[in-house]
Order: structure tokens, then C-alpha cells, then sequence
């Protein structure tokens, strides 16, 4: 048994949009993505941590969702700023059961358990990208929805999934890490970051909190295991 962990996989099987076109770094993509996650048995848990469909509903979406549904074990879609399709809770969960997708389910204002540990997370916010004022609407929210989904750990070490880094060189968002410092987070996972932004990756422990990377081209498209 095993948990792991991986961001952006940009699927685009349904819709024309693939990620090719930024380079040799995504060559193939949707092929590597398939062997990394061939790693995955019945007893496995994965956590997706944003951006996981280009598609901008969820019958576009569809195709990839039924192509992750595939691989053994079960996935937790965090939400990311692209992932357009997403809407509801009750109508996501409607959704994969109409459509008979059975390994996936959200972590939105919510918690998993795997093992001793408690899993939590949410989308996060970058204020710098944009600074109009109701931006500052969304990250307040977003920080809420993110100590919703910490205080339901019930004390349990908690590992958190972000889809936007909390910090990284130059930058950080003291809203997000005042939360995850007071509720004594072991280690935050975060995606988000291409390309060049990825040499400003905040790697390593931050106030008690270990913080990694885990985009999909920066782990090459294999899945980080987190823990067993």
C-alpha cells in the first residue's frame, strides 16, 4: 500500500489542446503519464493535485477522467486554475457515477484518511498574478477552504496538497503558510510551477512543514510516492 502523488497532467484526449506544443519536455506526455502511473495497485491511493483536464466541461473531460479511471487504485482530484470543468461536489460525484468512473472522487472542503495520516488539501491562490481587488475574495476563501479541510484531520499527522506553491523563490502567500504552521502540516505537496519557474521550486522544510514539487514535468510523469 502506498500513497502518491502527482500535479498537472494537462489530459487532453477529448479536446485539442495538447501540451506538445511547449516543447521536448512534454513529448509524449500522455504516453509517459501512462507508464508512471502503471506503478499503481488496488491498495494505492493518488492524489492529483490540479490541472488534471484541459477540458472545459465535464463531457470534455470525460475521456481523461475514464483514462485515469483505468489504473488500479484510488485518486483524489484537488481542483487547479485550469481545471474549468470542474463544478459541484454533488455534481462531480453524480457525474463519475452515471458515467460508471469508480477510483475517482474530489478533496474540496474536505479530508481523506489513508493509513495514520490525515489527507487535505485545496487549490490555493497566487494574489501577485492578479491584483484586483476581488482576488483578495478568492484567496480568503480559499484559505478557509483550506483550514475546513485541515481541521477535519481529527489530529492526525496531515499531508497537504496544493495546487498553487505557497512559496517559492522571490514569492510566498503568508496566509496559506500561517495555516499550514498552525495546524503543524507535515508536508505540503504543490504543482503548478513549468518550465523555467521550475528553478524557483521551494524544496525542503519551512517551519516545521516539508514542501516539495510535484508537477508532472518536473517528476518526469511518474508519480511521487509519499508514503507506504
Amino acid at each position: 500500500m502506498a500513497l502518491y502523488a502527482i500535479g498537472d497532467l494537462h489530459l487532453s484526449l477529448a479536446v485539442d489542446k495538447s501540451m506538445e506544443v511547449f516543447g521536448p519536455a512534454w513529448e509524449n506526455y500522455v504516453f509517459r503519464i501512462e507508464e508512471g502511473l502503471s506503478v499503481l495497485r488496488p491498495e494505492d491511493t493518488l492524489i492529483l493535485a490540479g490541472d488534471t483536464s484541459w477540458g472545459m466541461t465535464l463531457e470534455e473531460a470525460e475521456a481523461d477522467f475514464k483514462f485515469l479511471d483505468r489504473f488500479p487504485g484510488k485518486k483524489y482530484l484537488i481542483k487547479g486554475n485550469h481545471d474549468y470543468w470542474w463544478t459541484t461536489a454533488a455534481k462531480l460525484c453524480r457525474f463519475f457515477e452515471e458515467k460508471g468512473i469508480r477510483t475517482l472522487d474530489i478533496l474540496h472542503n474536505s479530508c481523506a484518511f489513508y493509513g495514520d495520516y490525515a489527507v487535505c488539501g485545496t487549490r490555493g491562490w497566487f494574489l501577485e498574478e492578479d491584483q484586483k481587488p476581488h482576488n483578495a475574495k478568492v484567496l480568503n476563501r480559499e484559505v478557509m477552504r483550506l483550514e475546513t479541510s485541515l481541521a477535519a484531520a481529527e489530529e492526525r499527522p496531515i499531508l497537504c496538497f496544493l495546487h498553487y506553491p505557497p512559496l517559492y523563490q522571490g514569492y510566498q502567500c503568508p496566509e496559506i503558510l500561517a495555516m499550514l504552521e498552525k495546524y503543524g502540516v507535515q508536508s505540503c505537496c504543490y504543482g503548478h510551477l513549468h518550465g523555467p519557474a521550475i528553478r524557483r521550486r521551494w524544496e525542503g522544510e519551512r517551519c516545521g512543514t516539508d514542501f516539495s514539487l510535484i508537477s508532472a514535468d518536473y517528476l518526469g510523469f511518474a508519480p511521487k510516492k509519499i508514503c507506504e
